[in-house]
């Protein structure tokens, strides 16, 4: 029937970003370290995306500058992993999500950077918004400081690695790309550890059943899926639904963790804020483009 793939794409682009949400309180369950845990993250998720290539017969053999390129990503992947996954064990779910959305801010910096081009004033705009939002989570939230300062930066590592992929995936696969960067997350992240003297890579049953579905679902799973409804969705839409993922994971962590993610008034004044700017921006852009596209013709 015509319009049932793009409406059960859209309903796997949703499901999607629940599983995304769901990632922090994963992060949250498993007892070990925040480097302990990226590091089974991204060894698994390599893992399941070598295993993915095996069962579609499809070859992942990339030329030396590529392999150059996806190792030095990766290495950015696994340090946003790493300051997330810290910034929720020494603060919370909540905050450290609501900090993550100012990826926004840091792309809209960095972007104009890499392509060579003048900052538009609707990113100035957004932006100036997005710091507001910050400014009052900060004076209202002074407990977490370390937390929201390790959200901001996993933030801008985010905004880095998602900048450059951006320039990436013009000329190679996204599960290429993912496939690579996992490995490179893997021996950066086992470089640092090794250099620091060491962490202990054991894990308890408790984190195993979690580690899987953080590796296997959360990571290597959703990402395909994500790539794969963009053969039928907008890049728009995507964008659009994307941005639920740190309201997904706030409601997710107040049914898991109840009291324990209660904020105060000046933290939820300055989510809304920040939300607030981070679903105006998408929608902005594309009336703007529409605009043009329209004075063009």
């Amino acid at each position: 029937m015509e319009g049932t793939a793009p409406g059960r794409n859209l309903l796997i682009l949703h499901i999607t970003v629940v599983v995304w949400g769901f990632t922090g309180i994963l992060g949250n369950l498993i007892s070990i370290s925040a480097i302990q845990l990226v590091w089974w993250r991204v060894l698994i998720a390599a893992l399941s995306l070598a295993g993915y290539f095996w069962l579609k017969r499809q070859s992942f053999v990339v030329s030396p500058k590529q392999f150059i390129q996806f190792f030095l990503t990766g290495g950015l992947v696994g340090l946003h992993w790493v300051l997330f996954f810290e910034s929720i064990k020494v603060s919370t779910v909540s905050v450290t999500l609501v900090c993550l959305s100012s990826v926004t801010l840091f792309t809209a910096l960095i972007e104009p950077l890499f392509y060579r081009r003048s900052t538009a004033k609707i990113d100035v705009f957004i932006g100036l918004l997005i710091i507001i939002g910050i400014c009052l989570i900060f004076n209202f939230e002074s407990g977490y400081v370390r937390g929201i300062v390790l959200g901001l930066l996993a933030a801008l590592s985010a905004a880095l690695f998602g900048t450059i992929n951006s320039k990436l995936i013009k000329r190679n696969g996204a599960t290429i790309i993912s496939f690579y960067e996992m490995a490179g997350a893997w021996i950066w992240v086992s470089f640092f550890m090794l250099v620091m003297g060491g962490d202990d890579i054991g894990i308890s049953g408790h984190d195993i059943g979690y580690l899987v579905v953080l590796g296997t679902v959360c990571t290597a799973g959703a990402y395909v899926a994500a790539v794969s409804v963009m053969k039928e969705i907008s890049a728009f839409r995507v964008a659009l639904a994307s941005n639920l993922e740190p309201i997904y994971g706030i409601l997710l962590a107040w049914v898991f963790f109840g009291q324990r993610e209660k904020m105060s008034a000046g933290f939820y004044a300055g989510a809304v804020i920040i939300f607030g700017a981070v679903f105006l921006y998408p929608i902005l852009k594309f009336r703007l483009a529409k605009k043009r596209r329209e004075i063009v013709a």
